[in-house]
């Protein structure tokens, strides 16, 4: 959510921030408007209270005969103040369903385009793998090593699921465990297993809702929201709370099931397990003090490269232009590795600064020091990494010609020492 004295204060400002991220700047125009009514309402209802106080103190002071009149006109005033309390609650619904809805302004720095066309590749580091043989893609490979069942996954839940087994099992679950370890022992997070299900005040304060209801899934009956990745609980644990300077910045790492409507056009990202309303995730979130944040989003980005650069994923570093940037971010950098059976890049990371974006919407503060006026804190949030997707990476950089798949030396010691995967007889 944004400041809404930088709206009043800067308006022509946030408009421009607006415009470059596909918002029409009219927004900006109508949630004045509606703060100007929001002010107006409050002013009165203050103002209808503070008279209500005033006769109050002076009825006892009247002479009896004078007491009935007033009272009398004094239950007149509580009728208008009651009227009051509801226009003001009414028009600040209204106010704070409109700031919602506005998006984030985009970071200074970030590159100005229309779309992903606008995208920049900051950075390609090392070389995609070769083969003197067609590298074959998952889809194909997974079957024939008895790693991946489709058939049965959707012969159990529908389209857009499948059952791993055997090796692609014991493969995802190594590589969960490798990333929480490498995240916790080597670049200082602290791991937390949050629920998987949570309330909507928890999506709201992420940016997930009231704006993509609409591709998550939800249990009515109890109000419980399946979540999209696990930055939605992670943030909320701090939900309308004060944090000590001295604690930040907090940096924390979790594994969770994640839960997604795909909408898939025919044709596209049909094939395979790139795209599903089922996959596994190891998400990191930051909590930070705003004059750290641009500096905690490069070493947010180093730490899902890193993951990369150990099992040895050829691998992209590509910056969102402001076309391109999601709803809460106000910076953010993708991660992509190279999959040469498919022959594309797969997102497996996005890296964001949300700067205070998220902080407003859930209420998350931190005092820089005793008795200073509490601020808003940062957050950032990135994927480290995002499953199947590395699944695929790993299963088509180390295939080989006769179909067997060799094991990343990372992954050795939770694979049993087990060094090749082969195909099923």
């Amino acid at each position: 959510m944004l400041d809404i004295r930088l709206i009043r204060e800067h308006p022509e400002l946030v408009k421009a921030g607006l415009e470059k991220v596909q918002c029409p700047p009219t927004v900006v125009d109508e949630v004045l408007s509606i703060d100007q009514r929001r002010r107006e309402a409050l002013h009165d209802l203050e103002t209808k209270r503070a008279e209500r106080g005033r006769r109050s103190k002076e009825i006892g002071k009247l002479p009896p005969e004078e007491r009935k009149a007033a009272c009398a006109a004094l239950g007149s005033l509580g009728a208008e103040i009651s009227a009051a309390e509801d226009v003001a609650q009414a028009v600040e619904e209204e106010f704070r369903r409109k700031m919602l809805e506005i998006p984030n302004l985009p970071h200074p720095d970030v590159p100005v385009g229309p779309d992903d066309s606008a995208n920049l590749v900051v950075r390609e580091p090392g070389t995609l793998a070769g083969f003197d043989f067609e590298p074959r893609p998952h889809w194909e490979l997974g079957p024939a090593l008895g790693a991946i069942d489709f058939e049965r996954g959707v012969k159990v839940s529908g389209s857009r699921f499948y059952v791993l087994t055997g090796p692609g099992a014991r493969l995802q679950r190594a590589l969960i465990s490798f990333m929480l370890d490498v995240h916790t022992r080597d670049h200082g997070y602290v791991e937390v297993y949050p629920p998987a299900m949570v309330k909507s005040d928890c999506l709201v304060g992420t940016g997930n809702l009231p704006k993509f209801g609409d591709t998550m899934y939800h249990d009515a009956e109890e109000d419980f929201w399946f979540v999209p990745t696990a930055e939605v609980p992670v943030t909320n644990l701090y939900r309308e709370e004060i944090l000590e300077g001295a604690d930040l910045p907090i940096r924390h790492v979790a594994y969770t099931p994640c839960f997604r409507r795909e909408r898939m056009s025919a044709g596209r990202d049909v094939r395979g397990i790139k795209r599903g309303h089922q996959f596994d995730k190891v998400e990191m979130v930051k909590f930070v003090p705003p004059d750290r944040s641009d500096e905690e989003l490069l070493s947010l980005l180093d730490d899902a490269e890193d993951i990369c650069r150990r099992l040895g994923l050829a691998h992209r570093v590509v910056q969102m232009c402001t076309g391109d940037l999601s709803f809460v971010s106000a910076m953010k950098y993708d991660v992509e590795i190279w999959a040469p059976g498919c022959a594309e890049w797969l997102e497996v990371s996005s890296c964001s600064n949300f700067r205070d974006f998220q902080a407003r919407r859930a209420g998350i503060r931190f005092r820089a020091a005793s008795g200073a006026k509490p601020e808003f804190v940062h957050t950032l949030n990135g994927s480290g990494l995002a499953l199947p997707r590395v699944l695929i990476g790993v299963l088509e950089t180390y295939q080989q010609a006769d179909g067997s798949v060799r094991v990343p030396e990372a992954l050795l010691p939770y694979m049993g020492g087990e060094g090749i995967l082969r195909p099923v007889s």
